[in-house]
């Protein structure tokens, strides 16, 4: 079930991002199923490759949407079981979602543009910052609750103990921050960026067109629905133990989770490269207070 609601709804999940920002801006902003256009109007135009480009560059948005999919079996619905499962199953994720990140890299690298590889290699440095407070969050849990599986961490997070909870609050503060890092999103990039050297995510795929761009732009959107996913299920652990009715309650946690980052980008500007250092740095710093909370 996980894996049909990411592949059907992961584009209505940023539609509702960009229709809270308008009406925060006092616009009446795009059509909600806009993404769905757009991956659709992609899929109809023809490709273009430039001449100093290679088989790394062809390969790539189809590479970045094997392993994000690849990822999805993994990824479970909190509370229940995903399709694979096995201890320490979530270091497995987040390798995929890395193997994802270094496919378009090595796309923007193979360019041959400088550009493109300024932008890869800030894409490096955030992902270098962010991934030990992303595993350090999802260890605390492991050794706190005793489950190393992705089901059992996302079943019944606040079973970790009365006296330790703050420390889920810790975690839940350090992935939002990680979410927002990860997706490019605003105040660590601007997905909707047009100023060169502020650029990041998006100068990676500048030579991108047509059925490869829509690869890459669906396993964007499929990548911000797994850590969207794993945030409700740690930050809202409602389980009524109905499946269906455990369903809507992810669904609506989703929704409110879209309606936070629209809010987020709404009220903060992107911050200067600088600053991105030190938000990361402290995603790992509540991460380590939770190990410390934790073991304490």
């Amino acid at each position: 079930m996980s894996l049909l609601l990411a592949l059907i709804l992961s584009p209505l999940f940023l539609g509702i991002i960009v229709r809270t920002k308008a009406f925060f801006a006092g616009r009446k902003g795009q059509p909600l199923l806009q993404f769905y256009y757009d991956l659709v109007k992609l899929l109809r135009k023809g490709v273009v490759y430039s001449s100093s480009t290679t088989l790394v560059f062809r390969l790539s948005p189809w590479l970045a949407l094997a392993t994000v999919g690849t990822a999805l079996f993994i990824l479970p619905l909190p509370g229940y079981s995903g399709w694979i499962s096995f201890p320490g199953d979530f270091f497995v994720l987040f390798s995929l979602l890395g193997v994802l990140r270094f496919s378009l890299v090595c796309s923007a690298l193979d360019t041959g543009s400088s550009f493109e590889g300024m932008g890869a290699s800030r894409e490096m440095f955030i992902s270098f910052l962010a991934e030990p407070a992303l595993l350090l969050s999802f260890l605390v849990l492991a050794f706190g609750l005793e489950g190393y599986t992705l089901k059992e961490i996302l079943s019944h997070p606040f079973s970790i103990g009365a006296g330790r909870t703050v420390a889920l609050y810790f975690i839940s503060v350090s992935l939002l921050i990680v979410l927002l890092a990860e997706n490019s999103r605003i105040p660590f990039d601007d997905p909707n960026t047009h100023l060169e050297l502020t650029m990041i995510h998006e100068v990676m795929v500048l030579d991108h067109s047509g059925p490869d761009l829509a690869g890459i732009l669906y396993s964007s959107a499929l990548k911000l629905w797994i850590l969207g996913s794993l945030w409700v299920g740690i930050s809202i652990p409602v389980r009524w133990g109905i499946f269906y009715i455990d369903v809507l309650v992810f669904l609506g946690s989703m929704g409110l989770l879209a309606v936070i980052i629209g809010i987020i980008e709404s009220i903060l500007a992107r911050v200067r490269m600088i600053r991105v250092s030190h938000a990361l740095s402290l995603a790992t710093v509540l991460a380590g207070l939770a190990l410390l909370w934790t073991i304490g």
